[in-house]
């Protein structure tokens, strides 16, 4: 299985210079199986580059996942250029919620007067499949979802092949359950043993005191929760839209710390912009 990540900023996309290493883009995750299958993940503004270098490849079949349907997940859809081609054979999984959830999210996206392209004029055939709220397969990688921890709901994966398994938890809120949420026990048993998680960790400890019920956790609960479940690798996600590189990188420095004191032998670092990952 293969991993890139197209974008890993939370909230609202941001640029300049002191965001360069981690990037500006938000939520996008690409997977390649075995079977040759390529798996999106959420379609937030990362979304536009990996559609760019879909199109230089002629890659023209592939399979959207959603987690849930706040803007920064969503913004980048009507930019991405495989849905103006004629070519294009994309599957939308019924995710995270089952029945014509998805379908009614993303033809409200392509509507006037919030955009000039209506979803009717994509040039893109486009099917429906479901998926939520049970597993599912998609060629070779079988796709669990769990609930998360997120105002309005929504789903995290994990993603299974071969016997390794990624774990993909943004928007979750390990302090505080939201209707529909679940424990942190919970999400400790979901990512156990899991070769490399992607978990939300966008606050700080003093950040986070002013932001309990925005659906989203400090970096130390994440790191707490990759510990427990004795993850391989862990990658903190959804990063703040105020948090610069040099931020990052103390916060990434504070975690490798606490790691080494606990004698664990957990890889933690920051996913950034255009990273890859083999597993």
């Amino acid at each position: 299985m293969y991993i890139k990540c197209w974008g890993s900023r939370g909230s609202t996309p941001v640029s300049g210079s002191e965001f360069e290493k981690y990037g500006g883009d938000t939520t996008c995750i690409e997977i390649r199986t075995k079977s040759d299958d390529l798996i999106i993940l959420d379609a937030g503004t990362g979304i536009r580059r990996l559609g760019n270098q879909l199109i230089r490849e002629e890659r023209f079949k592939f399979n959207f996942i959603f987690t849930h349907s706040h803007w920064d997940h969503l913004m980048g859809f009507p930019f991405f250029k495989p849905l103006h081609q004629k070519a294009s054979k994309i599957n939308i999984h019924r995710c995270p919620f089952p029945g014509r959830y998805i379908e009614t999210i993303v033809t409200k996206l392509m509507r006037p007067p919030h955009f000039p392209v209506r979803y009717s004029d994509l040039l893109a055939s486009i099917c429906y499949k479901n998926g939520c709220p049970g597993s599912f397969s998609i060629g070779s990688v079988l796709i669990t979802p769990i609930a998360l921890s997120h105002p309005n709901g929504g789903c995290g994966y994990s993603f299974e092949e071969d016997g390794k398994r990624f774990v993909f938890l943004t928007d979750n809120e390990l302090g505080y359950i939201h209707e529909g949420g679940l424990s942190y026990q919970d999400y400790v048993t979901f990512c156990t043993g899991a070769d490399l998680l992607f978990h939300d960790g966008e606050y700080t400890a003093e950040e986070y005191a002013e932001s309990v019920e925005w659906g989203h956790s400090t970096y130390m609960d994440t790191l707490n929760l990759a510990l427990d479940a004795g993850v391989s690798r862990l990658g903190i996600f959804h990063l703040n839209q105020e948090r610069t590189d040099a931020d990052m990188d103390a916060i990434v420095d504070h975690c490798k710390k606490i790691v080494a004191g606990k004698n664990a032998s957990l890889d933690c670092f920051a996913v950034a912009r255009d990273m890859e990952f083999y597993l």
